[in-house]
């Protein structure tokens, strides 16, 4: 896959569209309202990414052919998951790249529990090497 490098007229062409949030060099941002009404459209009318995005007013030439399929592959799939509340929340970049907490505090347990077995074997051990020298 062919990471796209926005000019920066290009950038200025897609902030002119109400669609987008914010756009880099490197990426687009779209607004989490145009997120549901694609996937909305998608499911309901059976339109094709390509046409939604273009109804919407983007240049497809801009952001390239294979963008609206994979834009939409990936919110559809957000969708089914989480719903529309899935798609209206940013995602990237919560809870610093660590784990939520319930995750955490099982590992925690899951490690605590380990860490007792293998003290028990190191005793067992301990015990079995001494009555063998006796």
């Amino acid at each position: 896959m062919d990471r796209v490098i926005y000019s920066a007229e290009q950038i200025k062409a897609l902030l002119i569209n109400p669609n987008v949030a914010k756009c880099s060099s490197k990426s687009v941002s779209y607004r989490k309202e145009f997120k549901v009404r694609v996937v909305k459209e998608y499911y309901e009318q059976g339109f094709g990414p390509n046409a939604i995005f273009q109804k919407a007013g983007f240049d497809l030439n801009i952001i390239g052919r294979d963008k609206p399929k994979n834009c939409l592959k990936l919110w559809r799939k957000i969708y089914k998951a989480k719903g529309e509340q899935g798609l209206n929340t940013e995602s990237r970049g919560r809870n610093g790249g660590r784990r939520p907490k319930d995750k955490e505090s099982a590992d925690i347990e899951y490690l605590q529990t380990k860490i007792a077995y293998l003290e028990a074997e190191n005793i067992f051990l301990r015990n079995l090497k001494t009555k063998t020298k006796n």
